[in-house]
């Protein structure tokens, strides 16, 4: 079957000249003029990508990538922003929710395509690897599963064990800087969390910090777990929280860095 492409911007001219870009290809195109409808559309019938602007009227792309994010039938949807914010902090606000790719206007029309099939590619080896995974784990086996925060990131990976309602330890480490945690979950919920090395953090806000990480590496392991639960949100609940605090902080911060270490 075709890949289904959703394709959201107010601008018609824009939603043209992305459907002559893809025509050639064997795609199954679709398009929304904001971030509400393009909500309405994904969750009626997933689309296996979304391209986005930003600025939109009513609901703008990072709130639809956001809701996308947190939303369990579509946490895995690969996600291409393209958009006329091409500053350094925009690009990193866009990784930051949860983008795939970050592509600024105005764009060659090959370099979407080529950028659209190598997303759809890489999606379908790593988000299948990853949901197979995920799934071989029982709540009482000693077995787990590990790999790279580059290839499914915290919020897609927490989806994942909260869909397959798993119990057991996640522990989430990074080089630069060094910092490691542990998340212990209960059937696909988070109840309690802790900074092994790092800054002092515990509990939900160990779970927001985590959540910023764009690079490192994560281990499952299935093992009972009892302990009272210090969170007291859904992991749906955790992303949207964390989405907002990382716009607050983005904004107040103003962080910049370098183009090279944005793609």
């Amino acid at each position: 079957m075709p890949a289904k492409i959703l394709v959201v911007d107010d601008d018609l001219w824009i939603q043209r000249v992305v459907l002559a870009a893809l025509r050639d290809q064997d795609y199954a195109l679709t398009t929304a003029s904001d971030g509400t409808v393009a909500l309405a559309k994904a969750m009626a019938d997933p689309p296996d990508l979304v391209i986005s602007d930003v600025m939109m009227p009513g609901m703008s792309g990072w709130t639809l990538v956001t809701r996308v994010r947190a939303t369990p039938r579509l946490a895995l949807t690969p996600f291409i922003f393209l958009t006329a914010l091409d500053s350094a902090e925009d690009k990193l606000q866009g990784f930051r929710l949860g983008a795939d790719d970050y592509l600024p206007k105005p764009f060659r029309p090959e370099e979407l395509a080529a950028r659209v099939a190598s997303v759809l590619r890489r999606s379908q080896h790593l988000h299948g690897a990853a949901r197979e995974q995920v799934r071989e784990v029982t709540p009482t086996s000693a077995r787990g599963f590990n790999g790279n925060l580059e290839d499914i990131g915290v919020a897609s990976l927490l989806v994942l064990l909260e869909m397959e309602r798993k119990t057991g330890l996640l522990v989430l480490h990074r080089d630069h800087p060094q910092e490691r945690c542990r998340l212990f979950l209960t059937q696909g919920r988070v109840v309690d969390a802790f900074m092994d090395v790092g800054p002092e953090a515990r509990h939900v806000d160990t779970v927001y910090h985590a959540l910023q990480w764009s690079a490192g590496q994560f281990e499952f392991r299935a093992l009972p777990v009892e302990m009272r639960d210090q969170i007291g949100s859904s992991i749906t609940a955790l992303l949207l929280e964390g989405a907002r605090r990382m716009d607050e902080s983005s904004r107040d911060d103003g962080i910049e860095l370098p183009e090279g270490d944005m793609l």
